[in-house]
């Protein structure tokens, strides 16, 4: 940038991270930028325009959320162009960050503008920093897939990393989603949930992944508001053996996950979503799927009449996945 500190750019576009919470969050650099941009590109222009009220800006605004952020990109594409400068804003946080951006960011490059980021408030390393589970890496997953098969095996995924993850959660999926962590990650782990962070009703609360069902249903309130989850690594055996990469098998209910599993996929990928999780034997885990499948009353003739085939195969039985 050239000019004074904090001068605004012709054709840059400037990638604000705004408060996740608390309006004084806002830094002074961030605060400069809003109060001197030709243009403010907001997620939702009503949610912005309350910050921008707080902080006595008042430039032009246009949306640019996930709907019509193809055509958003063009207008500010355009706009860059004609010499004005502009900034992206999420309703709150980073933008493309598990937020619309990244494709408003990609076009502008694209055209020959510059990108100016301008950092602030993250609700994940807000979190972090008070968690207590985080003094290494850590991966941010952001929200899982909608539909619980797909966020069963992206779970199933997570489980056999060697750090920490980060998840964002919406109210209305708070308890599905704690459920699910239980019983496809397993107990036995240490889980950070934090509540709207930053506002007047903040709650963060460190438990026992098999406890955070208890936390969410002692208070009726705790069904509302925005989540972030810090689920620590899986504790290690002690041994230098094969095993030490994989989740300790005690803390997962073998059977339980085989039959949560089976309710949402074939025999033959339950089987194998298991074997990531708890690092049992495949034969053994087939037996025990076999089992449970019949237990719940699945077709598990069929299934004991392909085992064969299965175990023959090596496990490479899915077909064009």
């Amino acid at each position: 940038m050239s000019g004074s500190t904090g001068g605004m750019e012709p054709g840059s576009l400037y990638v604000v991270a705004t408060p996740i919470g608390h309006l004084s969050d806002i830094g002074g650099r961030a605060a400069d930028v809003l109060r001197r941009v030709d243009l403010v590109a907001a997620e939702d222009t009503r949610t912005t325009r309350v910050l921008l009220d707080h902080l006595g800006a008042h430039p032009q605004t246009m949306p640019a959320h996930r709907h019509n952020e193809r055509a958003a990109a063009q207008r500010i594409v355009e706009a860059l162009a004609a010499g004005r400068s502009v900034a992206l804003v999420s309703d709150a946080g980073t933008p493309a960050v598990s937020d619309p951006g990244a494709r408003i960011v990609d076009d502008v490059r694209a055209a020959g503008h510059r990108v100016v980021p301008v950092p602030g408030p993250s609700a994940p390393l807000a979190l972090i920093s008070a968690s207590g589970l985080v003094e290494g890496p850590f991966h941010f997953e952001g929200f899982l897939p909608s539909r619980a098969r797909a966020r069963d095996e992206r779970l199933a995924q997570l489980a056999q990393m060697p750090h920490p993850f980060v998840l964002f959660e919406a109210p209305h999926r708070i308890e599905q989603t704690l459920s699910a962590l239980a019983r496809v990650v397993g107990t036995g782990r240490r889980i950070a949930i934090g509540r709207e962070l930053t506002k007047r009703f903040e709650e963060i609360h460190v438990c026992d992944v098999a406890d955070a069902l208890d936390w969410l249903g002692a208070d009726e309130n705790r069904l509302r508001g925005e989540y972030v989850l810090v689920v620590a690594a899986a504790s290690r055996p002690a041994d230098d053996g094969d095993d030490a990469a994989a989740p300790s098998v005690a803390e997962v209910d073998v059977r339980a996950l085989l039959s949560e599993l089976l309710a949402e996929m074939p025999l033959s990928r339950a089987v194998r979503l298991a074997g990531r999780v708890t690092a049992l034997p495949r034969r053994k885990l087939y037996a025990m799927a076999l089992a449970a499948a019949r237990e719940v009353g699945a077709e598990g003739s069929e299934e004991e009449r392909g085992a064969g085939d299965e175990r023959g195969a090596g496990g490479g039985v899915e077909g064009g996945r």
